[in-house]
């Protein structure tokens, strides 16, 4: 067996500690009355309608538009995928053909850093993305933080729309390094498509070539985002967004663009609270069974497995701090998600699956030490052999929640069955078993494995017994 250096068990385990720990209680300080989150935590999980209550909202077009039937689903499907890119899955939406309204419920904290009439009224802007000549503006504004904001294209800007969103196939946030300065900046990365009528690749090419040394700006809605200068014909379908973004900002603009735009304007007629069905209380004593069930897996793992469970329980504490961290918005490139019943069933579910990724290792061990192999070539034949199994069952759990996400997601596609009220709750289950199986192979089948050899590497732990051998072996 090939052996790894016997500091590697510590420092893999104390990062695994160290990160669970923040990921489940977050870092956060405050400056007078105000708090600052440094890395988000449980308490900052956006919380289902089913746990924590929500807001309702009723949108119909601006204006004397009298939006058809098409429109009207063409809004409802945007609305719904801007939903589920800023992780709210937890979700109602119907439209109203007959009376021209779209019904949104979604839940929502009342100590949210951003309100629900703000997060009502992203869902339900036009975001309408446009490339134009020059950077003629009607009025400038400064934002919050003192950054200027230029508002209402004007001149050749306002009667010249070069290309808009339409023309765009993806976009994501990113990060640039300005070769002068050394420093980093978020950006917009957009992808252009290259066939069909709107072929953005060329017409972006027409556009650097005709405006070369001259500025083009990029707008959504009225307000300008950027006025970069072209410096050079650009041809490989690639364009980039700059304009001063927090890594949030960039994620939120590039989850827009993807989304596409309004078929028309929406104005909000109406929105109210809608009251939670668990309740807080509910959700506490949750909390207290979770961590005594898994007070009781530790202590039986050990009991069972010794060492091998002991690592086990380590393991399964850097799966928890991962599954959380994938809901919480611990990381800043991924926005909060909505945590439901069902959601908290797939976290669950994982959880067990991680039990059994390690007891199926333990007792491989186990298997190979009474057939009379050495320490070493138990741990390597107990985890080669096991290795099979694990994949197996784990595939065809995320095989299982990929197919739930896509059905029940923005997609649709049985709501004419099960109906559309329930397409958000499956949707979170199946997210939340499927990032809880990949944190079981990554913390389960990785790191597990790296402790255990690492840990065979102690004179005093090489004790085949410890390992699920015979005490007098």
């Amino acid at each position: 067996m090939k052996r790894v250096p016997k500091p590697v068990f510590f420092v893999v385990a104390l990062l695994i500690l160290a990160f669970s720990f923040t990921a489940i209680f977050g870092i956060s300080y405050y400056t007078g009355d105000n708090k600052t989150t440094v890395l988000k935590g449980i308490s900052d999980i956006r919380w289902g309608i089913d746990i924590r209550g929500g807001v309702e909202a009723t949108f119909k077009p601006a204006g004397d538009v009298d939006a058809t039937d098409e429109q009207l689903e063409s809004a409802k499907s945007i609305i719904e995928l801007r939903m589920v890119s800023q992780g709210i899955t937890d979700y109602e939406l119907y439209a109203d053909a007959k009376s021209d309204r779209i019904i949104v419920r979604f839940p929502w904290k009342e100590d949210s850093d951003q309100n629900a009439v703000e997060a009502i009224e992203e869902i339900s802007s036009t975001a309408q993305l446009t490339f134009r000549p020059g950077d003629g503006h009607e009025t400038t504004d400064i934002d919050s933080n003192g950054e200027y904001v230029y508002k209402t294209p004007s001149g050749d800007t306002a009667k010249t729309i070069l290309m808009d969103g339409s023309y765009v196939e993806s976009a994501s946030a990113g990060m640039t390094t300005d070769k002068t300065t050394g420093k980093n900046s978020y950006v917009v990365q957009l992808k252009l498509k290259s066939s069909g009528d709107k072929n953005g690749k060329e017409r972006f090419a027409d556009i650097t070539k005709e405006y070369l040394n001259q500025q083009v700006s990029i707008w959504m809605d009225d307000i300008m985002l950027s006025a970069p200068k072209v410096e050079a014909e650009i041809t490989d379908g690639n364009a980039v967004i700059s304009g001063d973004f927090t890594a949030k900002e960039a994620q939120d603009l590039a989850s827009k663009i993807n989304a596409g735009a309004l078929p028309f304007q929406l104005e909000t007629s109406n929105y109210g609270t809608i009251s939670a069905t668990l309740g807080e209380n509910s959700l506490i004593a949750m909390a207290y069974a979770g961590v005594i069930a898994f007070i009781l897996i530790a202590i039986i793992m050990i009991l069972f497995y010794r060492l091998p469970g002991f690592v086990a329980v380590i393991s399964l504490l850097g799966q928890m701090g991962l599954a959380i961290a994938a809901v919480s918005g611990y990381f800043p490139v991924f926005s909060s998600f909505t945590m439901t019943l069902p959601g908290i069933a797939g976290l669950i579910l994982s959880i067990g699956m991680g039990v059994d990724c390690n007891v199926i290792t333990a007792e491989r061990i186990k298997e190979e030490l009474k057939a009379g192999r050495t320490l070493d070539g138990a741990l390597e034949r107990g985890t080669k052999n096991s290795l099979s199994a694990i994949i197996d069952g784990n595939m065809t759990v995320i095989i299982v929640s990929i197919i739930l996400m896509l059905v029940f997601g923005p997609a649709n596609i049985l709501s004419i069955i099960f109906g559309e009220s329930t397409t958000g709750t499956i949707y979170s289950f199946g997210y939340t078993l499927l990032v809880g199986v990949i944190a079981n192979f990554i913390m389960g089948v990785f790191c597990t494995r790296i402790m255990l050899r690492s840990v065979a590497g102690f004179k005093f732990l090489r004790k085949k017994w410890l390992f699920g051998g015979a005490k007098n072996d």
